[in-house]
């Protein structure tokens, strides 16, 4: 079984779930999640889980991203991107200047309200669901920042930004509110997911890539291995006489191994064997001198 996270480049037409599960048929493995949802119209980076370390798909999903997309002004739909019924039509009369000056009001934080075509879950039922029934109900607005909007070309009426945003953003929305604020309306008709976290699109293949190195007994090559996710952390090496104490995810006393570490309270560490084994991340308890588990990956499968 592959422990480790691929980093995908998500053709259009895909579900981020479609992508999972083409990969389930490609690696022969049932043990893998993605780590954010991109509409099937979008394109881009898809991180993907296998192994132990979809335990990380929670942990993954908070890091901000990185969006190319590109706007119509003048249009709104249903769905507040190309694909959706157009509900209304106006001239564009907005110059280039203002554009860009209701395009920059929109960095910092904000709130944005959800789409009704989104996964969010209302009373148990997915947004989707219902707008497809043709319901419309109320949506709290969440917060949500844009670090940078940059504009990288205007061919009135269409715009293609760059968006670096936190976790949470729909972009098909920001298109749609840059459309309101400009007075005229606006859709999102193309959008590219550019980073994740540290995945950026320049390391990511497709699911064809993928299949051609499966068959080259090349994987490896692609695959990150879990613990890489806490390169910037210190490493613990557990000694024998601990080992069982940590395969049953049991806190222990640092310096075991071999290495002698000193921590400061509260600080986390990776814990590995002699050999390279990953066992999970642990955080220093000052007060009692001890490591104790902070989030395992070791499963048994994985020795």
């Amino acid at each position: 079984m592959y422990n480790g996270i691929i980093n995908i480049r998500k053709e259009k037409g895909f579900t981020s779930h479609d992508v999972v599960a083409k990969m389930r048929g490609i690696l022969r493995q049932k043990k893998i999640g993605h780590t954010g949802t991109l509409d099937p119209d979008a394109t881009g980076v898809l991180p993907v889980c296998l192994g132990n370390a979809t335990k990380l798909c929670d942990m993954l999903t908070g890091h901000e991203k990185e969006y190319i997309a590109t706007l119509k002004l003048g249009i709104t739909t249903t769905t507040q991107d190309i694909s959706g019924e157009v509900l209304t039509e106006k001239e564009v009369s907005i110059s280039e200047e203002e554009i860009h000056s209701v395009i920059a009001s929109f960095i910092g934080e904000q709130e944005q309200i959800p789409p009704m075509y989104s996964a969010i879950k209302i009373d148990g039922k997915r947004l989707y669901e219902l707008a497809r029934s043709g319901k419309e109900v109320e949506r709290k607005p969440r917060p949500v920042t844009f670090y940078e909007i940059e504009v990288l070309s205007v061919d009135m009426p269409c715009l293609t930004i760059r968006v670096l945003c936190s976790k949470g953003t729909y972009i098909r929305t920001l298109c749609h509110d840059i459309g309101q604020k400009a007075g005229c309306g606006a859709v999102m008709t193309a959008l590219e997911r550019t980073r994740s976290g540290s995945f950026d699109i320049s390391t990511a293949i497709t699911l064809q890539e993928l299949e051609k190195l499966r068959d080259e007994d090349g994987i490896d090559r692609v695959l990150i291995p879990t613990r890489e996710m806490f390169a910037d952390l210190k490493d613990e090496y557990v000694s024998e006489k601990y080992l069982k104490q940590v395969k049953n995810g049991n806190a222990f006393p640092p310096g075991n191994g071999g290495k002698k570490e000193i921590y400061a309270d509260g600080e986390k560490v990776r814990v590995l064997d002699k050999t390279g084994i990953f066992y999970g991340v642990y955080v220093f308890d000052g007060d009692r001198g001890i490591l104790k588990p902070y989030k395992m990956f070791f499963d048994g499968e994985n020795e």
